[in-house]
């Protein structure tokens, strides 16, 4: 009799916990401390980008490309799979000049989300992981550049960017390893992935070249200009096209079509 007091309390018990988690085997972002991380980052300016939808649709989408993991202070965050050891976030892809500034279209299905929300970050031992966020930008990166070079890196969880800041005097720290350099007259080539440098040359880059914090929010719109047309025009000797951004009607790569760059961008709530 004892022994079947204390069986009907522990199953209890693993039911609760087995609750801890969605269908889809990646973790349920209903509350409490491992939900969706601190969201220092949430700028809170009331986007109202195409389609309202939960922040658990963030956690179902991406649990086929990789593993939710829970680390603190963060919460669960996401480990891309079969990225390569010498892989980066915004190195697979290129950039496209439009009505919100530099706007990066990476090559990969999934890449609408964790490079248009959110943070990333690098743990010595699980690589690059997403910190999940709810609003969007055209790219969550700060910028470097000198004569030679165009660099830009991934900005780390907890950097807040809200409206009324000086952008101009924000200090970022940023690890060396993350930035991602290449020769300035590259930047605008479909295939920047060729070009990237390797990171093992960042340490005397970073220390030659400027950083460019030129972003900020023109009313609730989060635009980032980057370095600059004028720079750009002077490393390839032309100007970019400019692109207006068109909501898409489902998730997917990126795309351009005609004068418009499509993209889903639904807004979380």
């Amino acid at each position: 009799m004892k022994r079947i007091l204390w069986i009907i309390p522990l199953i209890f018990l693993l039911t609760a916990a087995g609750s801890a988690f969605i269908s889809s085997g990646c973790p349920a972002a209903t509350g409490g401390s491992n939900a969706a991380g601190p969201q220092d980052y949430r700028q809170g300016n009331n986007q109202d980008y195409g389609t309202d939808l939960d922040i658990n649709y963030e956690y179902d989408y991406l649990a086929p490309y990789g593993d939710w993991v829970n680390m603190d202070p963060y919460g669960y965050v996401w480990v891309p799979r079969h990225m390569g050891y010498r892989w980066r976030p915004y190195s697979d892809g290129h950039w496209v000049w439009t009505d919100y500034g530099w706007t990066w279209m990476d090559n990969s299905e999934w890449g609408w989300m964790p490079f248009h929300y959110g943070r990333w970050n690098m743990d010595n031992d699980i690589g690059w992981y997403w910190v999940p966020g709810t609003t969007w930008g055209p790219a969550w990166v700060t910028w470097r550049s000198n004569d030679m070079y165009m660099g830009w890196a991934p900005l780390p969880p907890g950097v807040e960017l809200r409206a009324g800041m000086d952008f101009a005097s924000l200090r970022i720290d940023v690890p060396g390893s993350f930035w991602i350099f290449i020769g300035g007259s590259h930047f605008m080539d479909r295939d920047i992935h060729s070009y990237v440098i390797p990171y093992e040359r960042n340490v005397t880059i970073v220390y030659n070249t400027t950083i460019y914090n030129n972003f900020g929010f023109r009313g609730n719109r989060f635009y980032n200009d980057g370095v600059g047309m004028d720079r750009v025009r002077r490393f390839t000797g032309r100007d970019a096209p400019r692109y207006t951004i068109q909501d898409a009607r489902q998730p997917g790569r990126d795309r351009i079509a005609g004068r418009d760059v499509q993209i889903y961008r639904p807004s979380f709530k």
